[in-house]
């Protein structure tokens, strides 16, 4: 328990920052819908949206959103809310590992009357709290800030479904930063190669976008499992791309015990 509350008070700062950070972006975003829906110009926001080339669509996340309606409007934008999810979730399960031994504190814990696998779980249970935290100012924030401009439409049920593919893949991604962490020889480098994985990852959903043609690459990144299009106008959450999560989920706590236990630490 002391192990979860050192754990917690250190990435407080952080974890504060972020979600000001997405309720700024939230908050920043609706903002600017209301001037389009005051100036009744989402209709010709689609036609001029519609008119631009596919690879613009794709890079700025429209194209088969409704723009004039709120929920249309936060679909369009939910890419950039969940790469910003995703980051914060890969640098914590990066950062949580690797800082021992990049700060020289991990003696500190190697004298604890627990093994490393005790260890690894308690700082799993505190970054999973932090992510649960980060996604429920998240959730609580969307509901606030896009209601006012529903006109009656209804929004919450898109937006929680949203929520849980974005905490899918919150899990994911930090399952990820944990397993180079635990792996990795080089501790200094597990932030710069989880960000770096997910970046690339990234750039390969507009890359399907943008083509038209490799959607099979779909399930190499997980940017496509839970498309806000898809969830919103597609029937919810796909199970396919919920059994993936799962699968990579698990192979990378496996390969974080694993890893972790066997190597060398470097106090």
């Amino acid at each position: 328990m002391n192990l979860w509350i050192r754990e917690m008070k250190a990435h407080r700062k952080s974890l504060i920052l972020w979600c000001i950070g997405i309720v700024a972006m939230v908050g920043a975003s609706m903002s600017k819908y209301a001037g389009l829906s005051m100036s009744g110009s989402g209709e010709s926001m689609n036609e001029l949206m519609a008119d631009m080339p596919k690879s613009l669509q794709a890079v700025m996340g429209v194209g088969t959103f409704d723009l004039s309606k709120a929920s249309g409007y936060y679909g369009a934008i939910f890419i950039y809310l969940l790469l910003m999810a995703t980051i914060h979730a890969a640098m914590l399960g990066a950062n949580i590992l690797s800082k021992e031994e990049r700060d020289k504190t991990a003696e500190f814990l190697l004298v604890k009357p627990i093994s490393r696998s005790q260890m690894l779980t308690i700082k799993l249970l505190a970054a999973l709290t932090q992510l649960v935290i980060f996604n429920l100012v998240m959730l609580g924030s969307s509901i606030l800030l896009v209601n006012p401009y529903s006109h009656g439409e209804s929004v919450n049920q898109d937006i929680m479904l949203l929520m849980v593919g974005m905490f899918l893949l919150q899990l994911l991604f930090l399952g990820i930063g944990l397993a180079i962490a635990g792996v990795s020889r080089y501790p200094k480098r597990a932030v710069s190669i989880s960000t770096a994985i997910l970046l690339i990852t990234f750039i390969l959903s507009i890359a399907i976008d943008i083509s038209g043609n490799i959607d099979w690459m779909k399930y190499l990144t997980p940017f496509k499992y839970f498309d806000a299009k898809h969830v919103m106008y597609g029937g919810g959450l796909d199970g396919r791309f919920i059994g993936l999560t799962a699968l990579i989920l698990v192979g990378s706590l496996i390969l974080t015990y694993v890893g972790y236990n066997k190597r060398d630490l470097h106090v």
